[in-house]
């Protein structure tokens, strides 16, 4: 597997990490954009109740399954069940089955567990962003917006039309296809493509 790949694998499991459709709903999920926003929605014909956390409700979902095995070999489900607050950006199990055969197994190996947890701490950013949030900041910094990620490199988002689309500085997008999935330590953003850091 050459280096390309490998990144384009780790990328993919970061993604699970950080948690499907666009800032609306897609795939019959309900979602919520009230930045105030408690009630319980469905991801993945999953509840996602408000007052569990990240780890509690992820593991529930069955199209994040490959997000809670990347979590889980990467060492990071203490650190999601903890007080945070965390805003994750999380693909679904489809966003990882377009990567090249065989990137995801490599990624999980207990060799490639730096890789795997820098791409998925690229997808997490310290604090509670609603889309509102993100939208906003998008319209005042004239059309783009930037947030540090816990990995410590930030990620760029604008507006396409009315969703939010995340770049990484390493590569790769992704569109925010079910917002604001609130957790007791944080919110949820899913996303259907996989954001690469440096590597």
């Amino acid at each position: 597997m050459n280096n390309r790949t490998l990144l384009a694998a780790t990328a993919a499991s970061a993604l699970a990490l950080v948690g499907c459709q666009n800032m609306g709903m897609e795939d019959g999920m309900s979602t919520s954009t009230n930045a105030g926003a408690t009630s319980t929605v469905m991801v993945g014909g999953a509840a996602m109740y408000p007052t569990r956390n990240i780890i509690e409700n992820a593991v529930n979902s069955k199209v994040h399954t490959t997000l809670v095995a990347a979590v889980k070999a990467a060492g990071l489900v203490d650190t999601l069940s903890g007080p945070g607050p965390f805003t994750v950006f999380a693909p679904t199990n489809a966003a990882f089955d377009a990567l090249p055969a065989g990137t995801v197994d490599s990624l999980l190996q207990p060799a490639n567990k730096a890789k795997l947890t820098k791409v998925l701490t690229y997808h997490v950013v310290p604090g509670r962003i609603t889309a509102a949030d993100i939208a906003a900041k998008i319209k005042a910094g004239g059309g783009t917006a930037t947030y540090t990620t816990v990995e410590g490199e930030r990620l760029t988002f604008r507006m396409n039309g009315s969703a939010v689309v995340a770049s990484g500085v390493g590569g790769g997008s992704a569109t925010v296809t079910q917002a604001d999935v609130i957790q007791s330590n944080g919110v949820i953003h899913v996303v259907n493509g996989v954001l690469l850091p440096t590597m």
